[in-house]
């Protein structure tokens, strides 16, 4: 079952959905300042209201924290178990599970980027506390999701990389649910005093190994798209000295002594159910349609272009302009399109004439679709053969294996990310230096911890700024 964009809407405003309206107003907010009283209170308001919601649903935690590292081996263990036997349809000549085409495979790193561009955010409001020995384990590991301060390892910075290179934002026009998961931790890393337990619990959810994460990796890499921040968590939240171990230790760290740790339990069983909140890698993943997409693009194009056509251009009786002046039309126009040959689907881009306007030699609308759009296009237009993965700037290969041209799109793909020399061009940076010359050490750390914030972590006063933090705790 393949869920569209329409359909996400409307399942968002349903009547009795118990869901606080305007995940993605208040998620922009709290992601892009340090919040005031009142957003604190709003984003701590919508914390309670989805711990409410979940009360009545299995976290899948053990009954003791005492198991709680069996618990996480034996998930590991079966982690692994289901991917190897993934591994071994896809040498059986199985297909691929997630992605049906490159284009689809975009639309997910899309998709998901309201919760991967606020990473590790759950956790930052314990780093003011980062003196506190019990919560050594959730700094270290806040710190690591910042790269240690290097740019080609903060986990935002990469995400961040990624949707610019294939042109994947900007993200205005994403459905509102998408953005509830990425609000959930910014709320708790904006009130993770009040939230303590919950914050725990959560960092023990997210922080286990998914298989998603794992078939995630093998499918980009075989569509040639680079899997670098989906392979960079494999490794670091392994069980053995990586996240998901320190999750287990930090939830036994801290457990209260002084009195019986049974309601400080609960509330982490509760932590963690948020982890697996709102739409997830299955629900984006099914509601992909590449008829859908392209539809939704060319309407969106409708807005900007409805009036740049001459009227000598004619289809089905209607100039382009007309056609373009109402977006609710898309629909119609493109079965036009269909009708005079201009659009030829199941075939070859190149037979289809609104292709050439695309790219090719003298493409009268060249720049006028991104990247990830003219993907979307070509697969829409190719149907069933864009399951080979095919760019749409790369020529069908002749005598080559399809293994040769996904290593070639890799290694187009893997460019190195530019290094931070120290001399950046940026305000911020030598207002943060500034803030830093002249204070005693308690000053100096509360700058610290404000310039690793959510919103700032990943610019180069933030990286500056994780760097001097990871060596005071080094």
């Amino acid at each position: 079952m393949h869920i569209g964009q329409q359909e996400w809407r409307q399942l968002q405003a349903a009547p009795g959905a118990q869901r606080p309206a305007g995940f993605k107003a208040l998620y922009q907010e709290l992601a892009a300042r340090e919040p005031d009283a009142a957003l604190r209170q709003a984003a701590a308001d919508v914390l309670r209201a989805k711990l409410a919601e979940l009360e009545g649903a299995d976290s899948g935690l053990p009954a003791s924290p005492d198991d709680l590292l069996a618990w996480m081996e034996g998930n590991t263990q079966r982690v692994h178990e289901s991917y190897a036997a993934y591994l071994q349809e896809r040498k059986a000549g199985g297909p691929r599970r997630f992605f049906t085409n490159r284009a689809h495979a975009l639309y997910f790193l899309r998709c998901v980027a309201p919760t991967k561009l606020v990473d590790g955010a759950w956790l930052y409001g314990l780093l003011a506390h980062w003196r506190n020995p019990r919560l050594s384990d959730l700094v270290r590991t806040y710190v690591e999701e910042l790269g240690e301060g290097a740019v080609d390892k903060n986990h935002v910075v990469l995400y961040r990389n990624l949707l610019a290179r294939h042109a994947l934002d900007p993200l205005d026009d994403l459905p509102d649910a998408l953005y509830e998961q990425g609000l959930l931790q910014l709320a708790l890393g904006w009130n993770a005093e009040d939230f303590l337990p919950e914050v725990i619990g959560f960092n023990l959810g997210y922080e286990q190994l998914p298989l998603h994460l794992l078939v995630t990796a093998y499918e980009l890499n075989e569509l040639g798209i680079d899997p670098y921040y989906f392979t960079l968590h494999v490794t670091v939240d392994n069980g053995d000295t990586g996240h998901a171990r320190r999750a287990c230790q930090a939830v036994l760290d801290m457990l209260p002594r002084l009195e019986d740790g049974g309601a400080f339990w609960r509330r982490v069983q509760a932590g963690c159910k948020l982890a697996d909140a709102g739409l997830g890698t299955g629900d984006v993943i099914e509601s992909f349609h590449v008829g859908q997409e392209a539809l939704r693009i060319l309407a969106q194009k409708s807005k900007a272009g409805g009036g740049a056509h001459s009227d000598y251009c004619r289809v089905a009786g209607r100039s382009v302009n007309d056609w373009l002046s109402e977006p609710r039309e898309i629909s119609g126009f493109v079965q036009a399109l269909q009708q005079a040959g201009w659009l030829r689907f199941g075939e070859p881009v190149e037979n289809s004439r609104f292709w050439s306007l695309l790219q090719g030699e003298r493409a009268e609308m060249f720049g006028v679709f991104s990247s990830y759009e003219l993907q979307v296009l070509h697969d829409w237009i190719r149907g069933a053969a864009s399951a080979d993965g095919r760019p749409y700037s790369e020529a069908a290969p002749e005598g080559a294996s399809r293994r040769r041209a996904t290593f070639r799109a890799v290694a187009r793909n893997a460019r190195p990310l530019a290094e931070d020399d120290g001399d950046t061009l940026d305000p911020d940076l030598e207002l943060f230096r500034q803030q830093l010359r002249g204070v005693d050490d308690a000053a100096r750390s509360a700058v610290l911890v404000r310039a690793m914030s959510p919103a700032q972590h990943w610019t180069p006063a933030g990286l500056e700024a994780t760097r001097l933090f990871w060596r005071t705790l080094s």
